[in-house]
């Protein structure tokens, strides 16, 4: 394909999500991040191929979303999904990072607002992940704030996630999805999840029960029009699969603490502090995240199937 055509900026689907995209069929998104950064050797792959099964088990098609040199994917092959999970030099690409990623032919992985913008550019409708990213503590000394909450706020796609995560300033993030329009959901639950934690101990507003309540939702707001905005469907971690609270306060207090006094900013923060929380606690808030991010794929699969099955909107799709 020639350097200055159009289309090899377009989205290459794999042949089973370009087949079920075809006849309407239920979808669901993945990031591929957590795959090439969030988790260790070669743990990754198959925890990857263990979560494209839970949406293969609920009857849905899973679309694990990459760049692979310079062309965006949506649905990776067996090869594909190796690669991102095994190849050191993929990158990390947030929504802004597609342009030059495309352009120069890189590869990476994506966020969640990276993944989120091509799910729905591709005409997928939800989109199963972790936490989100969100309004960062001592915001207003700092004004950070995650990628993450912008595009939702522009992207029409139901999110299932387990909140954000809890190194955030939890409050101040549901105030900014209030502000940026975003709806927000709790999944048999009253209060906003805390990644690691069942509950953050923030209220959400509106709470569903099932799979067709979300579908329900889902097709008021396409009813309704308007901009697009995402649904976040706020799906906490069983409680019996949670991080113990006792020492997820310790453990994120010590990391604060930590990052303060080594004076880490920007976009190390993240990351310095999951690993600290991962050291501090033996790994149990790995081990909590990937009970989230298993209950999520598995909801959002259940969402796509009942979303095309007869009464239903028909296959979610995501509009920017």
């Amino acid at each position: 394909m020639p350097l200055n055509s159009p289309e090899r900026y377009e989205p290459v689907f794999s042949a089973e999500v370009r087949a079920a995209l075809s006849a309407g069929l239920p979808v669901v998104a993945l990031e591929s991040t957590i795959i090439a950064h969030g988790l260790p050797r070669p743990r990754n792959l198959s925890v990857a191929l263990e979560l494209e099964g839970l949406v293969r088990s609920a009857g849905a098609v899973p679309a694990t979303v990459a760049v692979l040199d310079g062309r965006a994917h949506v649905g990776l092959d067996a090869q594909q999904l190796e690669r991102v999970a095994g190849d050191a030099s993929v990158r990390k690409l947030g929504h802004r990072d597609l342009a030059p990623a495309l352009a120069s032919g890189a590869s990476g992985a994506t966020t969640v607002s990276a993944t989120a913008f091509l799910a729905a550019r591709a005409g997928v409708g939800v989109f199963a992940t972790g936490g989100l990213g969100g309004v960062h503590r001592e915001w207003a000394a700092n004004q950070d704030e995650s990628a993450d909450l912008r595009l939702l706020a522009r992207t029409g796609i139901t999110v299932v996630c387990a909140g954000v995560k809890s190194i955030l300033d939890v409050p101040a993030t549901l105030q900014r999805l209030e502000t940026l329009g975003v709806g927000v959901v709790g999944y048999g639950t009253e209060h906003f999840p805390g990644f690691y934690l069942s509950s953050s101990g923030e209220p959400v507003d509106w709470t569903v029960h099932s799979p067709e309540e979300v579908v329900e939702v889902i097709r008021a707001k396409e009813a309704l029009g308007g901009p697009p905005t995402a649904l976040i469907v706020a799906n906490p971690v069983p409680e019996h699969e949670q991080l113990d609270p006792l020492l997820h306060d310790r453990a994120l207090t010590e990391a604060l603490e930590a990052c303060r006094d080594r004076s880490v900013s920007g976009q190390g923060v993240t990351p310095f502090l999951l690993d600290r929380l991962m050291r501090r606690t033996g790994g149990a808030s790995l081990e909590a995240n990937l009970a989230a991010v298993r209950g999520n794929v598995a909801l959002a699969a259940r969402i796509a199937v009942a979303a095309a099955e007869p009464g239903g909107t028909g296959a979610p799709t995501g509009t920017r």
